[in-house]
């Protein structure tokens, strides 16, 4: 397929009232894309539609969302082909996490992670693969993790999410092939607000969970500004697959290596680095 047009339609993205999406949406509108951002977080989507209007000339639509909710992830879906025809990309790059063990997850909280960080990609593809099969040239992304390339303990279910989120996106991309370009990305540690928002099992104890996110934030520096460049280029060269950060290709590296003991290694690698800080 030929490079990606920006200055050709609309560009829908999800997540977008901070971290990737935030940037993703500066980037998109100053390579000249139309977008149409959602977001559960109306105020911080409305301030980032606000920032984008003053950095671009195309228009910005925004359409609040919990796409936690099945139904309303439907009716989005409904409403972004009804109103955006022209859609030539579609990036699925809202995701949240939830720490704790499988046993300490509940049913509930297993399922609110996967109807956001998967059944919403599924929902939202299947409603605008169609508007993105009528206009020639058209790009899909989706956002995997460092965590659908490894599967490490206390991220039963975030992991989970995310391997389904590459195996959709692998397979779909060989369905499609020729026809819509497909992009999977596995962000490594990224600066963003998912360590603060992130939930924890609610059977893990207060010091547990103050413990858990803060190991959680301490991996996130790598900055979000850099990975939305990142994944704008690989959009416009058409690159099935894209991993951002050491945090994120090193780990894949061990995986492929030892795909039976990379988490023995990983820890080794982890306690080396923290004995040379």
């Amino acid at each position: 397929m030929d490079r990606f047009d920006f200055t050709r339609g609309t560009a829908v993205v999800t997540g977008a009232a901070s971290g990737i999406g935030e940037q993703l949406a500066h980037v998109l509108a100053r390579r000249g894309s139309a977008l149409a951002l959602v977001d559960r977080d109306a105020e911080g989507l409305e301030r980032v539609a606000e920032a984008v209007r003053a950095d671009g000339t195309r228009p910005v639509t925004t359409y609040v969302a919990d796409l936690g909710d099945d139904a309303a992830a439907h009716a989005l879906g409904a409403t972004l082909a009804a109103a955006h025809p022209d859609t030539t990309l579609l990036v699925n790059n809202a995701g949240v996490a939830l720490g704790g063990t499988f046993e300490q997850v509940s049913e509930e909280e297993f399922d609110w992670l996967m109807a956001i960080n998967y059944r919403a990609v599924v929902t939202l593809t299947r409603a605008l693969l169609p508007v993105l099969r009528a206009n020639p040239g058209s790009h899909l992304v989706n956002l995997s993790s460092l965590f659908g390339l490894i599967a490490p303990p206390g991220q039963v279910a975030y992991a989970t999410s995310k391997f389904a989120v590459r195996g959709f996106t692998e397979a779909l991309r060989a369905e499609l092939a020729g026809q819509v370009g497909v992009t999977v990305v596995h962000p490594g540690g990224i600066r963003t607000r998912i360590a603060q928002s992130s939930r924890v099992a609610a059977s893990v104890s207060a010091g547990e969970e103050a413990s858990e996110k803060a190991a959680f934030d301490r991996l996130l520096s790598y900055p979000p500004e850099k990975a939305a460049a990142e994944i704008v280029d690989a959009v416009e060269r058409r690159r099935p697959r894209l991993l951002i950060a050491l945090s994120a290709k090193v780990p894949d590296l061990l995986a492929r290596i030892a795909p039976a003991h990379y988490t023995t290694l990983l820890g080794l690698v982890m306690r080396a680095a923290r004995r040379s800080k």
